[in-house]
């Protein structure tokens, strides 16, 4: 099983090998194929090792296999080791089995690419650095994983580096989440100072025996393990596009299709969230710490959803879609609820792989078209994607019953009934509710005028509109499948039924709660929760009714708002000029830095001025010199009989 273990990340990095480094000789099928079942084999590898875990008793879920040494020096060890239990178990099958399916539907999609073994090459490569961050056993190896899906966002981003907003989106997205990764660096460091190691074993099976030390105040009033915890989030906050560094993750859009799917549903974006789920013994030990994790998570779901109502583009709605659902996962373990973040996790990435790999089918049918206004009366034109789009809509919309349904519910409810009072849960909640309105107002907004009324394309591009291959639509059924019965593995018990996600999971989050710091004491009844369950299908409801209105009933409306109230109107459009703020702020001032001092300024006139100086006196010196040595015999014979008669002169009138 150890040996299982180990395979799962290291057979896809034989896949981007081989095609990486073999892109000349390899023909197009073969490299597909290639890759496919490179990240195949890892799926099922995955798949034996969650069945052998299950099969084990519940508090001895835990295999742990070290391959070698890595790092020796004095007493800082790190090993190439990796865990698994329960909570790295369902990640691996949802970074594997997700990210075959984008596997599969890439050889469809990008069939025409010229590139085509460095696509995938790079697709194998992101698999592997994922894998490698949730099943390495310390932080180190986790931050390899960290900076390997960074790395790959960047090559896949910018993966169409002709195009200038392409290259553009890929350094942003590097840069963006280099400022996490200082976070993240930065609480390795204090863990290692207050731990003496980074391995999680030892570092979370130690935390009780290091309380007084993790509770001191040696930085303004502000305690190790708040400092410790805020910087790794400030790490997640990067990763995983949360305010205020949430800027890079709509740009990623510039990316193939399938590229979106696969760091928005099954790997790069998940990863903060993974990583807070795996600290929580440490987030549990501050109370401040986990506040802000639930708040910045909040308010990031209900900001992205305002901007998403706006937007125009088919990927970047779901792309703003995809940091408000983030947004969710982080209020759910900022209330003490890991679990439900992690199930949201989850069925988060079966419906949005779905979409983002829907509207790829959507644009290989309108010949490369984003732009909604363009699109329109396409829904019996391509069935099956409208079937499947409108299944992951209802999932994410919070639809009973579908996966989001159940996974959106748990952590409203846990909002409400959480660990904070009663004013910042009911904050909190609201929040949640709000936001799970809209964001079932503005994805029945893009399904409508995406797929029905009246089309908007021209003549040409409607006539050529055709379903996509069954190489696309196989695993866009597949993922329908899983975006609707994806959540009953984690129903509600009020429903009367075991919920297997929560018991699957109760051997990893129940360590450290008895660290909590003064949980509130409150036990809602079910009448409550039934309650609030209505309260939030209603608010969707009311969400999905009137997008109806707006934009299947009564579709010139919206244009007669925007006409009333441009100046909200165009805010929103502009996403709040977030982008043109950071501008004004820190892009600008340190170009203009960089541009007026240290290149014109230092670099010119001190760096160039000192050397190019010298070389300036050399030059000169030379010149001079050279009138002497010029190669005439007579002048230097002449030259020598005039020196001799200067000293001969000194001579006699000093010495004599």
């Amino acid at each position: 099983m150890k040996t299982i273990i180990a395979l799962i990340p290291v057979i896809p990095f034989f896949g981007f090998l081989i095609n990486g480094l073999g892109s000349r000789w390899i023909t197009r099928g073969l490299s597909g194929l290639i890759a496919c079942l490179t990240i195949a084999l890892s799926f099922i590898f995955s798949c034996i090792a969650f069945l052998s875990l299950i099969k084990l008793p519940a508090h001895d879920r835990l295999i742990e296999t070290t391959v070698y040494t890595w790092i020796q020096a004095g007493s800082f060890s790190v090993d190439i080791g990796f865990q698994l239990d329960s909570l790295s178990a369902i990640m691996i099958l949802v970074v594997t089995g997700v990210g075959l399916l984008i596997h599969i539907y890439s050889i469809g999609y990008m069939s025409h690419e010229p590139a085509y073994a460095r696509y995938f090459s790079y697709l194998n490569l992101f698999t592997f650095a994922m894998l490698i961050l949730v099943l390495g056993n310390n932080f180190l190896l986790m931050f390899v994983g960290w900076e390997g899906v960074g790395l790959c966002s960047y090559l896949l981003i910018g993966f169409w580096y002709e195009k200038k907003s392409a290259s553009d989106a890929g350094k942003k997205a590097f840069i963006v989440n280099r400022i996490g990764d200082f976070g993240f660096i930065l609480g390795m460091v204090a863990i290692f100072y207050v731990f003496g190691t980074l391995d999680f074993t030892d570092v979370f099976g130690a935390v009780d025996k290091h309380l007084e030390v993790l509770k001191q105040e040696p930085f303004l009033s502000i305690s190790l393990i708040t400092l410790i915890t805020l910087a790794l989030f400030l790490g997640a906050t990067g990763k995983s596009a949360q305010i205020p560094l949430f800027v890079w993750l709509p740009d990623a859009m510039e990316g193939p299709t399938p590229v979106s799917a696969l760091i928005h549903a099954a790997t790069m974006v998940t990863a903060g969230v993974y990583m807070v789920a795996r600290c929580h013994i440490l987030y549990l030990l501050s109370g401040t710490s986990l506040q802000i994790v639930a708040v910045v998570g909040a308010v990031t779901a209900l900001f992205a959803a305002t901007i998403g109502i706006m937007q125009n583009d088919i990927k970047r709605v779901l792309a703003y879609s995809t940091v408000s659902q983030l947004g969710y996962m982080f209020l759910g373990c900022g209330v003490g609820a890991f679990a439900a973040g992690i199930f949201h996790l989850m069925t988060h990435a079966f419906f949005k792989a779905l979409l983002f790999l829907g509207a790829g089918s959507v644009i290989h049918a309108l010949s490369g078209e984003q732009d909604i206004r363009k699109m329109g009366g396409i829904r019996k034109k391509i069935p099956w994607t409208f079937g499947v789009f409108l299944v992951a809509t209802l999932a994410i919309s919070g639809v009973p019953f579908f996966s989001g349904f159940f996974s959106k519910d748990e952590i409203l409810w846990y909002s409400y009934a959480g660990l904070w009072g009663s004013g910042m849960s009911l904050f909190l909640w609201f929040i949640g509710v709000l936001t799970a309105g809209l964001t079932a107002f503005y994805m029945f907004r893009l399904v409508f005028v995406t797929f029905t009324g009246q089309t908007r394309a021209d003549e040409e591009t409607f006539h050529h509109i055709h379903e996509s291959p069954k190489v696309m639509i196989i695993p866009l059924v597949v993922l329908a499948i899983l975006a609707f019965v994806g959540g009953y593995v984690g129903m509600p018990e009020i429903f009367g039924v075991h919920n297997y996600f929560h018991h699957f999971l109760e051997p990893v989050f129940e360590k450290g709660a008895d660290l909590i710091q003064a949980p509130v004491d409150k036990h809602p009844s079910h009448s409550m929760e039934w309650l609030l369950m209505g309260i939030s299908v209603l608010v969707a409801g009311l969400g999905i009714l009137l997008a109806t209105v707006l934009y299947y009933w009564k579709p010139a409306i919206p244009a007669r708002l925007a006409k009333s109230l441009p100046g909200v109107y165009h805010l929103i459009l502009d996403k709040y000029r977030i982008d043109e703020l950071y501008d004004f702020l820190i892009v600008n001032p340190i170009k203009n830095f960089s541009d007026r001092f240290l290149w014109r300024g230092f670099d010119d006139k001190v760096i160039d001025g000192t050397v190019n100086g010298i070389g300036r006196t050399m030059t000169e010196g030379g010149s001079i010199i050279r009138l002497i040595e010029n190669g005439i015999v007579h002048r230097y014979a002449s030259a020598i009989v005039i020196g001799f008669i200067g000293i001969m002169i000194y001579m006699l009138t000093v010495l004599y």
